[in-house]
This record gives C-alpha cells, structure tokens and sequence, in this order.
C-alpha cells in the first residue's frame, strides 16, 4: 500500500466533477487499498479519489471509533437516492483543508447506491457522522467543498488563507 499526496485548497482539481468507475479490477482494488492507507495515516474518516488526484467517482470511509475494530467501507460511482427533511449540524473538517473545521448542515440520514469492488451494486441507509461523511466526499466527487456551505465571507476567508499558504509551499503537492 501506497500513502498518496493530499491535493491541497487551492488546487482547482478539486472543483472538478469526477468520472464515472468503468473497470473493475486489481488496478482499482490497489487504488482502494491506497487510498485506505492515505486516509487512515492522514488521519481521517473519509478520503474521495479527487483528494489524490484521480477524478474517479470513489470514495473510502471509516467512522468506526478508535477502540473498535476498523470497518472500511470502499463506495464507487455512489448516488444519493433518497434523503430525509430532517436536518443534522456536524463539525466538518477536510484533508484537503487541512486543520480549519466548521459546522455544516445536512440532511440527517440518507440512501446511497452505489457498487462495491467487485462491482456488485449495493444500498446503504446511512444516519448520523455516516450520512454526513457520505454527503461530504459525495460532494467532493461533484466538485463541492464543505466550506461552499459556510457564508461567503466566511468561505473567502478560509480560501485566501489557504491562497497565501501555497504561494509559501513548493509546488508540488503535499501530503497532509
């Protein structure tokens, strides 16, 4: 397993909206356990592909607590299929936003299709920090960020800051 880089704000890839998963394969049962490995040493609870530079409609999430037994969960070309009016507050980070936090709502729990690694479609009705994490890197995957949520006063802010601190950090991307 490989620790990727983090793709980092400001870099506009992470305004693009990702493609569809086409291929099923060890190459993308790699890519998954990569990703995995980023997000777990970042630490975080959940990483979109576009996080590592690969526009792909994949995300890996684990909300197991610390003392319990890890339970990854890899979700590929996801889709929202239903979700309720009633709304949750969480506070929000993001790998990509590394160390700024915020309060985010959304709705409280949601259904998402979407296929596993051997490309076998499954449904999951997610409520709690699983909705809310599955929303977020389902957000990523369509160029959405947590802070697009925040006033824009409040999202100009966090972007200049993160502006100023990559004109002070070498060009390539860096790993959070």
């Amino acid at each position: 397993m490989t620790i990727k880089p983090l793709v980092l704000l400001p870099d506009p890839i992470l305004r693009e909206t990702s493609r569809p998963v086409e291929r099923f394969d060890e190459q993308l049962r790699t890519f998954a356990d990569d990703m995995l490995a980023t997000m777990y040493d970042a630490p975080g609870i959940g990483l979109a592909a576009i996080q590592v530079g690969e526009p792909l409609r994949m995300l890996v999430i684990d909300v197991s607590e610390k003392d319990e037994e890890p339970a990854p969960m890899v979700v590929i070309n996801p889709q929202i299929v239903a979700s309720t009016d009633q709304r949750n507050v969480h506070e929000e980070g993001c790998l990509s936003i590394p160390d700024y936090y915020a309060e985010v709502e959304r709705p409280a729990s949601v259904t998402v299709n979407y296929f596993d690694l051997d490309g076998k479609q499954q449904t999951v009705e997610a409520d709690g920090l699983l909705a809310t994490c599955l929303q977020h890197e389902i957000d990523h995957l369509n160029g959405v960020l947590f802070i697009d949520y925040l006033s824009k006063l409040k999202r100009d802010m966090v972007v200049r800051k993160f502006r100023k601190l990559a004109k002070d950090r070498p060009p390539a991307r860096m790993v959070g």
